[in-house]
Formats: structure tokens, sequence, C-alpha cells
């Protein structure tokens, strides 16, 4: 960046701005897939609406290369691009829980840590993601699920509104009354259509739940697959549990002798009366497809689960993902990922069946930008590794999963585990007969696609 523009900038925000050659400038620009490594000009560190609207403003007038950056765990990077401005909301990282109006807003670059942390005190959370390290921006404008889907429906189920500024500078509040349209395509079509810097959520009674692993042996894959697919459907709401293909780490729960060892795996989490024996009674069909080597039921705190990955899988690891969406667990899918599952290319390679039925399939198909709420999976299939000389590795193995198994999907995948290369047409397919109605929406907030670095929706020709 030229000096000059960098001197503007920095004069006009109150955040820092850090540029090549400045100290701390390599942790800056660094995002969760070290596999991302891109030098934008500058990272412009973001603490308030001014300086939001200061790097837009730039943009503008210069012509500069754009890019928002939320919690930094976007899969391809998206938050940073080399030569780009790097608009950065990691700063903005507050949360304000209302415990009797049972809400919470929270500032365009928390974490989900942060919202669970300060949600939990009043005995109050949210449906969001499976890592506390995820960022809330992110995992909220693509539509976001996890552990309280069948519970409480998608992240964007409960967003109240979003404070947003737009292309041109302006700060618009959007919500049911307020620039509904613009509410409707916050809620799954991703960063296209402005920079949020504040969410208001409805916030669910919810403390304590009980955490469950129930692991089977990998060769069994296919028995505990078709079991799967009809029994957590037919299960109470308040039944959450994604599959996975997995190897086990070490540490507790886990007996020794089981580190290292694949598996096909359920994580379970109850969110109803934890009294009773009920989750007990349910879960004794585990032992219906096989006797699982494993099996582990406990209650724990909703913070303490929505964490529990963190760990395992901190900042800096290789990763290389592709998902799609399923109506169905077809037995031709079935036989993928037994294929598949059983030779993961390394340790922390993995394939998740996350359920996105129950409570999201009472909302409307129309009510949201989310455009698949009649798939009852979202799956995503991941390569991981510390070591970037595994990283075609990791790649290879993805695609190949992948190409195998989209063929037994629904055509669309979830926009956050879309990868940055897969397609104008991979974009569309996610968003199905939305998509001509988002490109509208684009079109009033965007005309110009300055939010082009993303899963882009182009604006519709006038």
């Amino acid at each position: 960046m030229d000096a000059t523009v960098l001197d503007r900038l920095r004069q006009a925000m109150r955040g820092e701005v850090v540029a090549p050659g400045d100290i701390g400038y390599d942790e800056a620009r660094s995002v969760y897939n070290a596999m991302v490594d891109r030098r934008p000009s500058a990272v412009a560190r973001c603490v308030d609406v001014g300086d939001v609207r200061a790097v837009l403003s730039l943009a503008r007038d210069t012509g500069a290369e754009l890019t928002v950056r939320g919690g930094g765990h976007s899969g391809p990077g998206l938050g940073v691009a080399d030569g780009a401005v790097a608009l950065d909301l990691s700063p903005m990282r507050w949360v304000r829980v209302d415990p009797e109006a049972r809400t919470a807003q929270v500032g365009g670059g928390s974490r989900l840590g942060d919202l669970d942390h300060a949600a939990h005190t009043f005995g109050l959370g949210l449906p969001s993601g499976i890592n506390s390290t995820t960022g809330v921006s992110g995992l909220t404008l693509g539509g976001g699920h996890g552990h309280l889907t069948r519970t409480f429906g998608l992240t964007v189920d409960s967003l109240l509104s979003a404070d947003v500024v737009l292309a041109d500078g302006s700060f618009v509040t959007a919500s049911e009354d307020e620039h509904p349209d613009l509410f409707w395509a916050l809620r799954g079509g991703g960063g296209n259509f402005g920079v949020v810097t504040a969410f208001t959520f409805r916030l669910h009674p919810v403390d304590t739940v009980t955490v469950g692993l129930t692991a089977w042996p990998v060769d069994r894959a296919s028995d505990v697959l078709r079991w799967y697919r009809e029994f957590l459907p037919s299960a109470p709401e308040e039944l959450n549990g994604f599959y996975a293909a997995m190897a086990v780490p070490p540490g507790p729960p886990f007996p020794e002798e089981m580190y290292g060892r694949t598996v096909a795996a359920v994580v379970w989490c109850w969110a109803g009366e934890q009294e009773g024996d009920r989750l007990e009674r349910l879960l004794a069909s585990v032992n219906d497809p096989a006797p699982p080597d494993f099996h582990f039921t406990a209650p724990m705190p909703l913070p303490a689960l929505q964490s529990m990955f963190d760990d395992l899988l901190p900042a800096g690891l290789q990763w290389y993902w592709r998902g799609d969406f399923f109506d169905s667990i077809s037995d031709g899918a079935v036989e993928v990922h037994q294929r598949f599952g059983a030779d993961l290319p390394s340790g922390l390679s993995t394939m998740h069946l996350y359920p996105i039925d129950g409570a999201a399939h009472r909302v409307g198909a129309d009510d949201t930008a989310w455009a698949y709420r009649d798939a009852v999976w979202s799956g995503v299939i991941a390569g991981i590794d510390p070591d970037p000389a595994n990283a075609e590795a990791l790649r290879r193995w993805c695609v190949d999963y992948w190409e195998a198994l989209h063929p037994h999907s629904m055509g669309g995948g979830y926009v956050n585990f879309i990868g940055e290369n897969e397609g104008t047409e991979r974009v569309r397919a996610t968003y199905r007969s939305h998509y001509d109605r988002l490109a509208e929406v684009k079109r009033a907030y965007d005309p110009q696609n300055l939010f082009h670095r993303n899963q882009n929706i182009r604006p519709a020709a006038a």
C-alpha cells in the first residue's frame, strides 16, 4: 500500500493498522487454517463502527481489494487475501446479556466461547457450533449448526437483529421490521451484504447437558450408519448426535489401549431433562449395530462441551475441507463412508454428519436465505494435520472422498464448508431458488460488489 494511503488510514482509525514490515504483521495476518498463507497490504483492526466506516471509505476511494475477518475460523481463509486490506473485527469482541429478556448483544469479532461464557452464568445458551474458538460472525451469517440444532434450530433462527455497515458507509439495523430483505439475506447468505458489527440473539434455557460418546470398530461403520440413519431422526429433539469417522485422540475419557485407533463414532448431546434415566433408555440401542468399543455419558456445563475439542484442534493446523447436504444416508453413501472413513490420511482428519432436522425443520423453507430446510444432515470432510508436508495428501483424500459421496447428496452444501475455488455453480447450488432473490438484495445493498472476497453472490443485473 502506498505510504500516503496507509497514513491516511491510520489517521482515520482509533484501532491499529498493521502493514508488512511492522512488528506483529505475521500474527495479524494469520488465520485458523495454516494452509492459508497470504500477505494483505494492511490489516485494519477495527475497534468500533467508526473504524469500519473508515476502512470502507478508503476501499471505495482507492479501489483497494477488501476482505472482512471476524473470528478468523474460515476454512478457505476468506478473511485475508494477497494485496488486500483486511478489515479485522477481532478487537470488537464483547457480549452483553439481558437475562430478563433472554437476549444477548454480541460484537462482530466475538467467538462462541465469549457468548457461551456470558450466557451460561444466567442458565442460557445459543444453538451454535462445536468449537468455542469459532467466530460468531462467520458461523451466523452462514446459518450456524452444532450440538443444539435439533433442539433449538439453526443459529440464524435465534437471530433478532444485526447492526450492519453497508458498502456506501451507511449504518443500519436489520430485523423483521427494519430492512427485512437484508435481514432475510443475512440469515444464511454469508458476508455478501455488509459488515455486521453486532448481533442480537434470542437465548434459550440450557445449562447442564449430558454429553455422550459411543465408538464402534471402524469395520462396522456400515452397520452403525444404517442404524444411525433410522435412530436419530426418530429420537426426541432434545437428543443431538453427530456421526464421525475419527481416530481416537490420546487422553480421557478414552482408555489408553484405544489411542490412535480409527473408529466409527457418535458424539451425543442431550439437552433435555437431566433427572431420571430417559437418556440411558434411549441410548440402550447403541448395541444394536454392533457392541461398541467404548460408550460414555456424563453431565457437563454447555460451555465445557462447546470447548471440548479446542485443545485437539488449535489454530495453526493444516486444513482442507468440503461439505454437502443430505436428506438421507443412502446405501451407496454408506459404502463410500465405510471405504474412506477407514483410510484417514492423518490422526486428526475426520468426517462429520451433523443433524439439521428437528427444530430447524419448523422454520419455513423461504423464511431465511438458508435454502435446505429439507436436509437432514450437513456433512463435512476435513483433512487435518500439523505438518505442511502432508497438505497434498489431505487435499487428495478430501477431494476423492467428496467426489465419491457427492452423487448421493442433495447437490449443495453448507456455505461455511465450501472451499475458495469450488466455483459459482457451487454457490448457486447452495442457495437453490433463493439465489436470484439474494442477487436482488445484493444489488440493493452492494451494487458494486465491494464485498466479493467470500462465497460470492453477484449483484443482479439492473
